[in-house]
């Protein structure tokens, strides 16, 4: 009876830590406030990997974060944000210390994640592109995961991109 008792607490443990993705749909719920309130709870740290990002209340958001002493990290695929002057948002959130923005080189395959990790401990990822067409209009998914597992492991792939991309300075396209 003893060893079935300290089977069923270790999985119970288990299934305490492991928690199950959370999963919202855009159009029938408005994505961007669902970003904005995740960059809103950070207290140390977001690393971002974003194919577009246009979408200024999330811009905001970050600038708040870096504001109270958040690290920001963002990886930008080359030939998305080559396409269009970038916005006086996005030129504030680039000159906010605490924030350093890298892009991946032109010429190479694109860079086509929607995924940022906060603290370590949770993996933001989906289809929904930091736009604001992607966040409130398109059929997309936005899918959360409090995870420090998931965290590390999209961490460690950040590592590897955001090192071999160009850094972005003061909002200058590089």
């Amino acid at each position: 009876m003893c060893r079935s008792a300290r089977l069923a607490a270790c999985l119970l443990l288990a299934s305490l830590c492991r928690a199950d993705p959370v999963i919202h749909y855009a159009p029938a719920e408005n994505l961007e406030h669902v970003d904005v309130a995740l960059i809103d709870r950070a207290e140390h740290e977001i690393d971002m990997a974003a194919y577009v990002l246009t979408d200024w209340p999330v811009m905001q958001a970050l600038t708040r974060a870096a504001d109270r002493g958040v690290a920001i990290r963002i990886y930008l695929d080359g030939a998305q944000f080559a396409e269009r002057e970038p916005a006086k948002v996005f030129l504030d959130l680039a000159e906010t210390p605490g924030v350093e923005i890298r892009i991946k080189h032109e010429n190479s395959d694109s860079m086509h994640l929607k995924s940022y990790q906060i603290d370590g401990k949770l993996l933001r990822t989906g289809a929904a592109n930091f736009s604001a067409s992607g966040l409130k209009r398109q059929d997309n998914d936005l899918i959360v995961i409090e995870s420090a597992d998931a965290a590390t492991k999209f961490k460690r792939a950040f590592e590897t991109r955001f090192e071999s991309g160009e850094g972005l300075s003061y909002g200058a396209k590089p």
